[in-house]
């Protein structure tokens, strides 16, 4: 069964952006060790999830990327791979390898994890990945924890109902003082 990874950047506070979608408290300066860590995590990825707020930003900023010969290689894996936009008021997509997803969440999930291929990640936006963390879709979480406190901003766990225990698996700070938290459901 395929894995849905879930990689994101929060602040100290546990926001994933800022009241209005603010991204630019994150921590870009990345040394070539995050880098390859990022791209060991991405690798075996064969399918991206994108909620439709974060689908125009995250497609259109990779493909503008793809001849830059420092992040060219990314680029073109994050522009290559398939991606799934899910929306309910969206009726048609035109980028490249995008296809636009309408049924129910947890059903599409399912479905898209029972197939034999590799991983899948989402990388948001707030809502969404709030949406698959309510139904309990993520099977591992990768929190890319910046070292810095916003105060206000968009969460993932706010549509919690119920307590969620996570396990932590693995911890890893960089130079740059992100720290990724790797956490998987505990089902006990």
């Amino acid at each position: 069964m395929r894995k849905l990874k879930l990689q994101m950047q929060v602040s100290l506070d546990s926001f994933v952006a800022g009241v209005n979608g603010e991204m630019d408290w994150m921590v870009w300066d990345w040394d070539d060790e995050l880098k390859d860590y990022v791209w060991n995590l991405t690798r075996p990825v064969e399918s991206i999830l994108l909620g439709r707020k974060m689908a125009k930003g995250f497609i259109d900023a990779w493909t503008s990327q793809i001849n830059d010969p420092e992040s060219g290689v990314f680029a073109r894996k994050m522009v290559e791979t398939p991606k799934l936009v899910f929306s309910r008021s969206l009726e048609k997509i035109d980028w490249k390898n995008t296809s636009l997803v309408t049924g129910d969440l947890t059903e599409e999930i399912t479905n898209l994890k029972t197939a034999d291929e590799g991983d899948i990640i989402v990388y948001g936006g707030a809502g969404f990945v709030g949406s698959l963390i309510k139904n309990r879709l993520i099977d591992e979480y990768h929190l890319f924890v910046n070292p810095v406190a916003i105060g206000k901003g968009l969460t993932i766990f706010g549509d919690l109902e119920e307590k969620l225990n996570l396990k932590l698996v693995a911890s890893k700070a960089f130079s740059c003082g992100i720290v990724d938290l790797c956490y998987v459901p505990d089902l006990k």
